[in-house]
């Protein structure tokens, strides 16, 4: 026999995780929660084109730490219901949220919690989504199990993670400068990979200088998407948003002087049959 794949579930970090979200949540939400190149410029666009959220949709935003793309949504006309494991992601929700906005209802709920999770009405949504979240999620499974429940037959599921292959915990940004044939210098950035394809937790800073470093769980693609494909959902979208080239270019490893390597996945998914 073959042997056994290595897991990419890590539930003995469930408590540490949820305590380290607590303590992040509005040091993070203080510096990005009114947006930032990432959100702006490459997942919130890559985002609202897989995902089409229009007026009447009843959507599910999963982990949705202070809710900025929530209202987004429902400035769009969609009835939101949005949650995060965090209660000081979910406080600041709530005093961001306009009282006008009424198509808004936010919960302190943990992704990983499948029973919990399905108590918000099984075939109630037409879309879920869940923004950079699921690599800050010690457990994935029991999400999908219970969004095969909670959508409608051919619902959506739109989710965008920091890519696996070339953004993860364990690669290395490097700037070299050299000279050509002709002796003119030329500048390349890159990335090293030194692991990809056995999943790991790892702590890391999401934002430098954080109150605490958050666990990263690394799952490659095929795991990543086996949990989507084992609870009935087919891929039929995807993007890889990377930053525009700048002229002239710049020596630097930040991800803007990387514009031939994509930093994000954005992936849409489509329920085909129910999972059991």
């Amino acid at each position: 026999m073959p042997p056994k794949p290595p897991g990419s579930e890590f539930p003995e970090h469930a408590r540490e995780n949820r305590a380290i979200w607590d303590a992040n949540a509005e040091w993070w939400d203080d510096r990005i929660g009114d947006g930032n190149d990432f959100q702006i410029q490459l997942i919130e666009p890559a985002t609202e084109r897989l995902l089409q959220p229009k007026r009447g949709d009843r959507i599910l935003d999963v982990a949705c730490g202070a809710g900025r793309l929530a209202r987004r949504m429902a400035e769009l006309g969609a009835h939101v219901v949005a949650f995060d494991c965090s209660a000081k992601f979910i406080a600041r929700a709530k005093r961001r949220s306009p009282p006008e906005m009424q198509n808004i209802e936010y919960h302190v709920l943990d992704a990983a919690q499948a029973n919990r999770m399905r108590s918000l009405g099984a075939g109630r949504f037409d879309k879920a989504v869940c923004t950079m979240a699921l690599m800050d999620m010690q457990e994935i499974r029991p999400l999908f199990k219970a969004l095969s429940r909670l959508l409608k037959p051919g619902g959506l599921f739109v989710f965008s993670v920091t890519h696996p292959c070339f953004n993860s915990a364990a690669i290395r940004r490097f700037c070299e400068m050299y000279e050509d044939e002709s002796g003119r210098h030329i500048v390349r950035t890159g990335i090293n990979v030194a692991a990809y394809r056995t999943p790991f937790a790892k702590k890391t800073e999401g934002i430098i200088g954080q109150p605490r470093p958050q666990y990263y769980f690394h799952r490659p693609l095929h795991l990543l998407l086996q949990c989507g494909f084992d609870a009935g959902f087919v891929v039929d979208g995807m993007e890889e948003p990377g930053f525009a080239a700048t002229a002239p270019r710049k020596p630097g490893v930040r991800w803007d002087d990387m514009p031939e390597i994509p930093p994000v996945m954005v992936v849409r998914l489509r329920l085909g049959k129910r999972g059991e």
